[in-house]
C-alpha cells in the first residue's frame, strides 16, 4: 500500500445489510435508498446495500441503490457460491463503483458443523469464487467467516490464495463477538506481517458486539494496520449489533494523537443519519449512547456545568456541532410554506421522489403545526419516517379514534378505520386507553398477530412533544415494525399498529435466511 493508503481509514457501512438482519429492522427498497443517500451525503466510502441472493426484494434494493448512489462504492454480499456471485454481479451492473463481497467460513467448528467441508475444499472454493467475482468487477472483498475463532496458519494460507486470485480487500470478521481487543488487534497485525502478498490488499475488520467489544476490537485492529472498518449507524445489527460507525469515526477523529490515519467523512451528518435509521427501523437510540444519544453532550453535575461554562474543553472532548447538533432549535411553524418545508428537509438530507410524496408530507406537517407551536428537526424526521414514502400500500387507515379513561372506570375505545376504502367501526375495553384502542383495531382486522414490542419515546422536550411509538408484530414467522408519531400517545399508538399491519398484509414476504454472516 502507498503512504496515502496508510493515512486513510475506509469506512464501510453495512447498515443496509447486516443492520437489517436485526429482527424487526427490515427495510423497504425506498427506505434503503433514503438511508443510502444520507450515507453518501456523509461521504461514507463503501455502502453494503444488501444480500442480493436472499430474496427478490433484496436484489431489487441493491440494484436500486447501485443505480442511485454515485459518490460511494456500492457493495453486494455473496456466499462463495456461483449463484450468489452472479446474482450480486447482476444487481451491481448500474453502479458507478461496485464491489462484490464474498465469504466462506474458516473456523474449525464452522467448516465441520456448518459447511461439512475439508480445509482444502474451503480454500479451493474461496479461490474459485474470487475469480468468478473478477468477471464482474475488479473491486473484490473476501471474508473468512468466523476468522476470530479460526486457526492463524489456515487464515494465512487462504488469504494469500485469494489475494493471488484477485481479492483487493481482506476482511477479518469477529463474527460472533468472541474476541478481546489485544488478541484481535494482534491477530490482524500478525496476518499482515506473515502473509507474503498482504501489501496487495487492504485489510479490514468486521466486529460484532456480543461481549460489548466491537468498537474496541475494531480500533485495536486499526492500530495494527487495518485500513477499513465495517460498521453500522447506531451499532445496529444481528444479536447485540455491530461496531457503531459514529463511535469508530469520532474516536479516530478525536484521538489523532493515537491513530496514524484519518477518515474522510462529513461528521456533521452523523446525527441526521442516526435519527433517520432509528426512525425507519423503529430502534430508538438509548439516551446515554455515545456520540448520538440525547445525553451525549448534556451536563447534569454542577461541577461539570461550571467547568463547561468556563471552558468547553474541561468536560467535552468533542464539539456537539461536529456531529451535527446545532443551537438552531426552532425550524418551522404553522405559517411556514411548502417551499420552506421542502428546503429544510433538503438541508436534513431528505428528498422526495414525487410531488405526491411532498404533498402528503406537507399535509402531515400542517396538521402537526396546528397542534404544536414549535416544530423541531426531530419532529420533521419523525414526520417523514411515518409518512407513506415507501412502497407499502396503505390497506388500513385511521379515520377516527375516541377513547374514554377515568379513575375507577374501565377504559374503552371506539375506532373507525378504512379497509381498502370501506370504513368499519370497532369498540373495545382495555387495561388502559392504548390497550383499548389496539384491541378495538384488532376487533376489526382480526390479524391474530403477536405483539412483541411496544415502545414510546419523546421526540423533543416539553409536554407538547410528539410521542414516537414503535410496535413490533410477528405473524407466521414474519417480524415487522410499525411507527407512529403524534402529540397524542393513543393516536400515535393506533397509527403505529396500523402501520405494522399494513406491512404484514401488503408487503411480499421477504425471505431473509441466515445464509451466513460476517
Amino acid at each position: 500500500m502507498s503512504k496515502s493508503d496508510n493515512d486513510r481509514l475506509i469506512i464501510f457501512d453495512t447498515t443496509l445489510r447486516d443492520g437489517e438482519q436485526s429482527p424487526g429492522a427490515s427495510m423497504t427498497k425506498e427506505e434503503k435508498i433514503r438511508i443510502a443517500k444520507a450515507l453518501e451525503k456523509m461521504r461514507v466510502d463503501v455502502i453494503e446495500a444488501g444480500f442480493p441472493i436472499a430474496s427478490p426484494g433484496d436484489f431489487e434494493a441493491v440494484k436500486a441503490v447501485a443505480n442511485v448512489v454515485k459518490d460511494s462504492t456500492v457493495c453486494g454480499l455473496a456466499r462463495a457460491l456461483d449463484k450468489d456471485i452472479e446474482r450480486a454481479g447482476e444487481a451491481l451492473k448500474g453502479a458507478n463503483s461496485g464491489r462484490i463481497h464474498t465469504f466462506i467460513a474458516t473456523s474449525p467448528i464452522h467448516m465441520q458443523e456448518k459447511l461439512r467441508m475439508q480445509p482444502d475444499q474451503v480454500v479451493e472454493q474461496a479461490i474459485k469464487s474470487v475469480r468468478l467475482a473478477g468477471k464482474f468487477t475488479d473491486n473484490i472483498e473476501f471474508s473468512p467467516e468466523d476468522a476470530g475463532r479460526s486457526e492463524t496458519d489456515f487464515l494465512c494460507r487462504i488469504i494469500e490464495a485469494v489475494i493471488d486470485a484477485g481479492a483487493t480487500t481482506i476482511n477479518i470478521p469477529d463474527t460472533v463477538g468472541y474476541n478481546l481487543p489485544h488478541r484481535f488487534g494482534s491477530l490482524v497485525g500478525e496476518l499482515i506481517e506473515r502473509i507474503p502478498n498482504s501489501d496487495k490488499a487492504i485489510f479490514s475488520v468486521h466486529c460484532h458486539n456480543d461481549l460489548g467489544m466491537a468498537v474496541a476490537n475494531s480500533l485495536s485492529a486499526v492500530m495494527q494496520g487495518a485500513r477499513q472498518v465495517e460498521c453500522t449507524i447506531n451499532g445496529l445489527g444481528e444479536r447485540a449489533g455491530n461496531a457503531a460507525l459514529e463511535e469508530i469515526v469520532m474516536a479516530v477523529r478525536t484521538r489523532q494523537d493515537m491513530f496514524e490515519c484519518d477518515v474522510g467523512l462529513d461528521t456533521t451528518q452523523i446525527m441526521t443519519c442516526s435519527r433517520l435509521v432509528s426512525g425507519i427501523t423503529g430502534f430508538p437510540v438509548q439516551p446515554n449512547k455515545a456520540i448520538v444519544g440525547a445525553n451525549a453532550f448534556a451536563h447534569e453535575s454542577g461541577i461539570h456545568q461550571d467547568g463547561v461554562l468556563k471552558s468547553r474543553e474541561t468536560y467535552e472532548i468533542m464539539r456537539a456541532q461536529d456531529v451535527g447538533l446545532t443551537a438552531n432549535k426552532i425550524v418551522l411553524g404553522k405559517h411556514s410554506g411548502r417551499n420552506a418545508f421542502k428546503t429544510r428537509l433538503h438541508d436534513l438530507g431528505i428528498e422526495f421522489s414525487s410531488e405526491e410524496e411532498l404533498n402528503n408530507a406537507f399535509s402531515r406537517f400542517k396538521e402537526l403545526a396546528d397542534k404544536k407551536h414549535e416544530i423541531f428537526d426531530e419532529d420533521l424526521q419523525a414526520l417523514v419516517s411515518e409518512t407513506n414514502l415507501c412502497d407499502i400500500c396503505e390497506k388500513f387507515k385511521l379515520v377516527s379514534l375516541k377513547v374514554c379513561s377515568e379513575t375507577g372506570e374501565t377504559p374503552n375505545a371506539t375506532v373507525t378505520i378504512s379497509d381498502d376504502g370501506a370504513e368499519t367501526q370497532g369498540v373495545s375495553e382495555g387495561g388502559g386507553p392504548v390497550d383499548a384502542a389496539l384491541k378495538a383495531i384488532e376487533s376489526i382486522v382480526s390479524s391474530n398477530a403477536d405483539l412483541q414490542l411496544y415502545s414510546v419515546n419523546n421526540i423533543t422536550s416539553g409536554t407538547d412533544s410528539q410521542g414516537e411509538v414503535t410496535i413490533r408484530l410477528s405473524k407466521e414467522g414474519r417480524i415487522v415494525n410499525g411507527l407512529g408519531a403524534d402529540t397524542d400517545i393513543v393516536i400515535a399508538s393506533a397509527r403505529a399498529y396500523l402501520n405494522a399491519l399494513n406491512k404484514i398484509y401488503s408487503a411480499t414476504p421477504k425471505a431473509h435466511p441466515q445464509l451466513g454472516d460476517v
